[in-house]
């Protein structure tokens, strides 16, 4: 199983016809996902360069074609309006792509939102959720795959499903960093562990959602058997995580906090990452995490091997 979307989730692109939109909607249908259209108003009734149909709103493209996730490719300042268009047009995943939406547009759309609870927002400013299909042929980026969903621009080949993991183990991956992310999944696939769905959640003080609902998705899913926790300096997010941990996860958490020797009051990459005080510094999260039962990996290579012990495999197993 796996949260969220699925091999037969259905998805569009909100932006195909830009550059970004164009390239990653192939890149998305090349991996598997069933890619059924986009919508870039002014142009509905054309094809893209893949046949896929132009719709000129999101209402169209649901009506059409019945596809209930979207990956956002909108220039930031119609981002927050494409992100509510999809809510009100019945979408159940909102994979907002986008980075530099403002922070006030955002403060409006998650308000809104609470009038479409049955949507999903992910991000903005992320790379994006996907759950790996099984490999079917080749190798590395070569490689093609079969019943995955991928929506958005992380690299596919490196994920790898609960099939084809030589320790029949998998694992959720939640990340604030998108990079980083990526870190986890090629360590853990290295490893033989494979993952149920990862998710970026983006850096962004104000996005969809959040560590907590994430955790418990994958602590209701059958088919995970422990979760990554990649987090970053500035907010409470990630204490708030590790006490809900504490109180609801049956499933062991392995974590990274990244930004230690980030100076007070420097916004660090992203624009949530920012020490406003000494609790939301990189080591405070740490040992609240710690003292809550969770796994602290102390560097980001170490994020692998640190999920293979929480798990009890053998870290010398490889793919």
């Amino acid at each position: 199983m796996a949260i969220l979307i699925n091999g037969n989730t259905k998805v569009i692109c909100q932006g195909i016809t830009g550059s970004a939109g164009a390239n990653h909607t192939k890149v998305c249908l090349d991996y598997g996902t069933k890619m059924v259209g986009g919508v870039t108003p002014g142009k509905g009734g054309q094809k893209d360069a893949n046949g896929l149909p132009i719709f000129n709103t999101v209402a169209a493209a649901v009506a059409e074609t019945g596809a209930d996730a979207t990956m956002i490719f909108v220039p930031p300042p119609f981002a927050g309006d494409a992100i509510m268009e999809a809510a009100a047009a019945g979408v159940s995943v909102i994979c907002a792509i986008t980075e530099g939406v403002p922070t006030q547009d955002m403060i409006k759309v998650k308000a809104a939102l609470r009038d479409y609870p049955e949507s999903s927002l992910i991000g903005p400013n992320c790379p994006g959720v996907i759950t790996p299909g099984k490999r079917v042929s080749g190798e590395g980026a070569e490689a093609t795959f079969s019943g995955g969903c991928k929506i958005g621009i992380m690299p596919g080949y490196i994920h790898k499903s609960k099939d084809d993991a030589a320790t029949g183990k998998a694992v959720g991956v939640i990340s604030r960093s998108g990079t980083l992310t990526y870190e986890a999944v090629w360590q853990c696939s290295e490893l033989g562990i494979g993952q149920t769905t990862c998710v970026g959640i983006g850096g962004d003080p104000v996005k969809g959602l959040n560590f907590i609902e994430l955790l418990n998705l994958f602590n209701e899913d059958p088919e995970t058997d422990g979760v990554v926790m990649i987090g970053e300096i500035g907010g409470s997010d990630e204490t708030d995580a590790g006490h809900w941990v504490k109180q609801n996860m049956n499933k062991p958490v392995v974590a990274f906090i990244a930004g230690r020797t980030a100076p007070k009051g420097k916004r660090m990459g992203h624009a949530g990452a920012i020490i406003g005080g000494t609790d939301d510094t990189a080591q405070a999260k740490m040992d609240s995490l710690n003292a809550c039962g969770v796994t602290v990996a102390e560097s980001p290579a170490d994020l692998g091997s640190s999920m293979a012990e929480a798990l009890g495999v053998n870290s010398a197993v490889t793919a």
